[in-house]
């Protein structure tokens, strides 16, 4: 099973209530918290609609 490591490097202040859902979704609610999630095509694209919110920072096989 393949998991990606994610990390929060923007703050849901001022962000439309959809984007920090999305956040909340991942697992994600403070500043610099990383998170190693299972690689599939939801959470891919939850991660594509805040590019700007979230980094990857590892892929895992």
């Amino acid at each position: 099973m393949a998991t990606i490591v994610v990390k929060q490097i923007g703050s849901p202040i001022r962000r439309p209530e959809i984007q920090r859902k999305t956040l909340i979704g991942l697992g994600l609610n403070k500043m610099h918290k990383t998170r190693e999630l299972e690689d599939t095509p939801s959470v891919r694209g939850m991660v594509n609609k805040i590019p700007h919110l979230v980094e990857i920072i590892e892929e895992r096989e």
